[in-house]
């Protein structure tokens, strides 16, 4: 009998083949794009479907949120809890004790703290540095959206390279919500050409990680060498009411 369309399993097994078709035109290896599983706001039990179907990797916003299901999401072997969201200083602790990746980090304030509470818990953790490439004030990140900040950078990433808990792994970006992949696809190349610029400045870090493209643009952005994306309610389908999360 043929699976049902509308369950979390099917949606998450056709997502994964339009990943592995967008990398092959790409010339690329399937294996080389990694897909998070956005469960803001989701139940356990959907979480517990999408990793039942294969999911290994989820994305979550909100650190509260998270420790509240941590009980029932660390008994899932080999899962992976990475951030995604803004994070703000008084939660770095959630983060550095329960969480496997961060993509999110867009300021000093947070790689220090970030630093302090996994030496505390004598952890390290990949993070990304989220780059605002758009120039969109409702977007979090380092500016990046001309040639010309990139240099200003430079001193920024220094400092955060400090902090040897940290393992800077690449970049993030949220680039404008559009339809259009003509219009999304240089949001994703100017980030691909920082990461390039970086990896020239500072040929110490290993600059391997791209985390751009979500339900509307993933293709796009698998052809543009995410190496990351970022896939929720084309999966996960609609979040229910706070209540219900657990």
């Amino acid at each position: 009998m043929m699976e049902d369309k509308e369950t979390i399993a099917y949606r998450y097994h056709q997502i994964m083949k339009r990943i592995e078709s967008s990398a092959q035109k790409a010339g690329r290896k399937s294996e080389s794009v990694k897909m998070l599983v956005v469960t803001k706001g989701q139940p356990i039990e959907r979480i517990i479907q999408v990793f039942e179907a294969g999911a290994r990797r989820i994305g979550e916003n909100y650190p509260d949120e998270t420790a509240e299901k941590l009980e029932k999401l660390q008994v899932l072997p080999g899962l992976e809890i990475h951030m995604i969201g803004h994070l703000q200083s008084r939660k770095a602790r959630i983060v550095a004790g329960s969480f496997s990746y961060m993509h999110s980090l867009d300021r000093i304030s947070i790689a220090e703290k970030l630093d302090r509470e996994l030496v505390e818990v004598k952890q390290s953790l990949p993070v990304l540095l989220e780059m605002n490439v758009s120039g969109e004030e409702s977007k979090q990140g380092f500016p990046a959206w001309n040639k010309s900040q990139w240099e200003e950078l430079l001193p920024v990433i220094t400092q955060m390279a400090v902090y040897r808990s940290l393992k800077i792994s690449g970049l993030m970006t949220m680039p404008p919500l559009s339809v259009d992949p003509s219009e999304i696809r240089p949001y994703f190349q100017k980030l691909r050409e920082l990461r390039d610029y970086l990896a020239v400045q500072f040929s110490e870090i290993n600059w391997s990680e791209l985390s751009m493209g979500t339900s509307a643009d993933f293709e796009t952005a698998v052809q543009e060498g995410a190496t990351f994306i970022r896939v929720g309610t084309a999966i996960m389908g609609p979040r229910p009411p706070k209540n219900s999360l657990i």
